[in-house]
């Protein structure tokens, strides 16, 4: 029996598919979308479950055979689930930002070529080359630096920005993202090649392995669009999309505050290091957003930004792991930031 959430999808998707009048679907391209992606989401896990399958398969002992089907059908059913809520999230985002194609303006007269001088650099998001943050979260540090290389995306210059983390001194990820700086002072995201990486005990030399490329894209390749990183000018409430490549890479950031100041709301006091916002965030202008991703449906980050420094606090609401800015080589504040 198929289920009332599969006829509502099967119903859109044959609209889409097989030629319905335009003005049949012309206001449902946003939930037209996720339905596809849904449809995707379930033919990947069961293209899993057959793999794994297969797997098992090649297993003489028969015990640990009956394990490993068992494992792979409760893996299938996980990943049946998470393609639900990740359904229920793209459908609530739709419901906020609207059934439009998502199809933003990316012409390169629009955009600065010279980031040594650009036309209205970002306070909240600086991108001039050389600048330097440095982010501890337990034993992981993160190291991102603006580079002096560029990468040419659709006709636009876009920065690049080296972004390493480290945990325990192993390489985990190694990422270039693509930035470029819009002449009205937003700052948007172009793509990212991300590297994931795992050391193993026992290796000699210990040598990072190259594990992945999860959340890698690149606006004009595969469907893939450029998002907004940060506004021009922040305003309470403004939801937006900071990536899109569909399944790969789907970040949205919505403001909540563009005053905070420590001890003014208990809220957005959770988790925070009181010291650091002090020092960061003493004229109340500091800017907060919640930040999440349909893709992780149960991951919510807030993230605070200082004018002048940029982002200097992220704080992952489902776990309370705060990662925090601990060095900086641009700003007379970078050498009084307190300790974690």
């Amino acid at each position: 029996m198929i289920s009332r959430l599969g006829r509502s999808v099967t119903s859109i998707l044959v609209l889409v598919l097989f030629g319905a009048p335009l003005s049949a679907v012309a206001a449902k391209f946003c939930s037209s979308t996720a339905a596809s992606a849904f449809s995707a989401c379930q033919n990947s896990a069961r293209d899993d479950l057959n793999t794994a399958l297969g797997i098992c398969t090649n297993l003489s002992d028969d015990a640990a055979r009956s394990a490993c089907m068992k494992d792979a059908r409760s893996e299938r059913h996980d990943a049946d689930d998470l393609c639900r809520e990740q359904l229920s999230a793209r459908r609530s985002v739709c419901k906020k930002l609207g059934e439009a194609r998502y199809e933003p303006s990316f012409d390169p007269a629009d955009f600065d070529t010279d980031f040594a001088h650009p036309s209205h650099p970002n306070p909240y998001f600086p991108t001039a080359i050389g600048d330097r943050w440095v982010y501890k979260s337990g034993s992981e540090v993160d190291t991102v630096e603006i580079t002096e290389a560029t990468k040419l995306i659709d006709g636009v210059t876009c920065i690049v920005s080296h972004d390493v983390v480290k945990d325990d001194g192993d390489l985990t990820e190694d990422t270039n993202d693509w930035f470029a700086q819009a002449k009205s002072g937003a700052v948007f995201y172009c793509g990212e090649e991300a590297k994931q990486y795992e050391s193993f005990d026992g290796d000699e030399p210990r040598v990072p392995e190259l594990v992945g490329n999860e959340g890698s894209f690149k606006a004009g390749r595969d469907g893939a669009q450029t998002g907004i990183l940060f506004l021009p000018t922040a305003t309470v409430g403004a939801l937006y999309r900071q990536e899109f490549s569909l399944g790969t890479a789907e970040d949205l950031a919505q403001v909540l505050s563009t005053t905070y100041k420590f001890g003014q709301d208990a809220e957005l006091d959770q988790f925070v290091p009181q010291a650091l916002a002090e020092l960061l965030c003493g004229a109340g202008d500091c800017v907060v957003t919640r930040d999440f991703s349909p893709l992780e449906p149960d991951s919510i980050e807030r993230k605070y930004y200082a004018a002048g420094i940029g982002d200097f606090l992220e704080i992952e609401l489902d776990t309370g792991v705060v990662t925090q800015l601990v060095e900086c080589n641009f700003d007379a504040r970078c050498g009084m930031l307190p300790s974690p």
